[in-house]
């Protein structure tokens, strides 16, 4: 469903989800023009605080959140949200994924720490979830523009472009980001011992950046080992209506819902145990 689309449908035909895919992008598109954009570069020092080790949050990240939260709540009533800095102050909120009721996940500045350095590879992403899984997601890239837009079983698309997955490749000729970060020592040593088995490519450090090269077919895969689900619910679904194929490391399948295990992505899934196998297997 390209640029035309109108309205988004819940799982087995059921008419209990009724959203207007074009008025998300719209409400994304504005937000993060008027909240990251005009932010870019400028931030001050007071502007960006440590709400973890190594885990940053700016005033673009809590104004956009705000800004999202309130609007696609209103379009959506009786839907819940789950936001990336909510969930830092109160971690229960992210149990709402296992509620009856519709759930807006929102990753309001995915790669904060590029933000803050004025590297331009952000993105915003949000993505809704019904009863575990995710039925349409959105990311956005508030600084070149576009949007690139998924509704279960209608397709990935940029626009009026369908999105394409890269074609299946040798191991050899595949091209993808290896990101160490965050791995278990012996996974990250087998990984960094064995990159040389594929054309590795910088990571970007941004997983909305990451999907979006996956989906245009730019690389052939990608793995993550944190799993927070504003960072893949919406980018599992684009992956896999572009063509492609992602599991856990274990081999299982994703669900929004897991919060830890991994994640390999790959054309097909011939591809994803080749890659598996090189990779990661004993």
């Amino acid at each position: 469903m390209g640029a035309g689309a109108e309205a988004l449908h819940g799982p087995g035909g059921a008419a209990g989800i009724l959203i207007d895919i074009v008025k998300v992008t719209a409400l994304i598109v504005q937000a993060a023009a008027e909240e990251i954009a005009p932010r870019f570069g400028k931030l001050a020092a007071e502007d960006v605080r440590e709400k973890g080790p190594n885990d940053l949050v700016t005033v673009a990240d809590l104004a956009m959140e705000r800004r999202l939260t309130a609007a696609l709540s209103d379009l959506l009533p009786g839907s819940t949200v789950v936001g990336e800095e909510a969930v830092s102050d109160d971690a229960q909120i992210q149990d709402r994924l296992n509620d009856e009721a519709p759930v807006w996940l929102i990753d309001p500045v995915d790669g904060t720490t590029n933000f803050t350095e004025g590297r331009p590879m952000i993105a915003v992403i949000v993505a809704l979830v019904r009863r575990g899984r995710t039925v349409a997601g959105w990311i956005h890239d508030p600084l070149a523009g576009g949007t690139a837009t998924v509704e279960e079983g209608a397709g990935a698309w940029s626009g009026s472009a369908r999105l394409r997955v890269a074609l299946p490749a040798e191991l050899a000729a595949m091209t993808g980001a290896l990101n160490f970060k965050y791995f278990p020592v012996d996974l990250r040593e087998r990984l960094k011992a064995r990159r040389e088995r594929v054309n590795a490519v910088r990571p970007l450090f941004c997983a909305g950046q990451e999907y979006l090269r996956l989906a245009r077919g730019e690389i052939h895969f990608a793995e993550f080992w944190r799993i927070k689900p504003w960072d893949h619910a919406a980018g599992v679904l684009l992956h896999r209506e572009a063509g492609g194929h992602a599991a856990r490391i274990n081999g299982e399948p994703y669900r929004p819902t897991d919060r830890d295990g991994g994640l390999l992505l790959a054309p097909d899934a011939a591809s994803w145990r080749t890659l598996h196998d090189a990779l990661l297997g004993e």
